[in-house]
């Protein structure tokens, strides 16, 4: 009898797979989040929510909330202490001199506005996020600008305490 064939994940549900376990590494409990960046269906670098190198971490010293006041009036507070794991991800591949050019990114959440535009800098071709941000409209924009195909995988709006 022949066994029934399992189906095998997709290339990025694989990957955010991945993202998540990375993310499982941060420092600020407001974010756990992860990012991993892939060329040619291999990983070249992954980074993660946290404070800088050599610098205490939210988890430890607490977090370092900084209100923003939104476009539509709305008010949203963010922890700054963070390097966010989109950056944090091409900081690693700069350092081990790995190019980014024509990579695809996975990410927790559409990846804020600061984060597109350093995406765009590094030759990444390809955002695919699991989640929506509630920020992410302009970062979607200038993705469309900049010729950056953008994927989201769900509608589910990322959330997290203290918004």
């Amino acid at each position: 009898m022949k066994k029934p064939q399992q189906k095998r994940l997709s290339w990025d549900k694989y990957f955010i797979g991945i993202m998540r376990s990375v993310g499982a590494r941060a420092t600020c409990a407001r974010g756990r989040t992860g990012c991993v960046i892939v060329k040619d269906k291999r990983i070249i670098s992954t980074g993660y929510v946290g404070a800088p190198a050599g610098c205490g971490h939210c988890d430890k010293v607490g977090h370092e909330m900084h209100t923003v006041i939104n476009d539509d009036g709305t008010q949203s507070r963010h922890c700054i202490r963070t390097t966010h794991a989109e950056q944090n991800a091409i900081a690693q591949a700069a350092r081990s001199g790995v190019s980014t050019a024509e990579a695809v990114l996975y990410c927790q959440m559409c990846p804020c506005y600061t984060c597109a535009k350093i995406i765009i800098n590094a030759g990444i071709k390809r955002v695919v996020a699991e989640n929506d941000y509630h920020a992410g409209k302009r970062s979607k924009e200038i993705f469309k600008e900049a010729g950056v195909k953008f994927k989201q995988l769900n509608n589910k709006m990322q959330t997290y305490s203290d918004m």
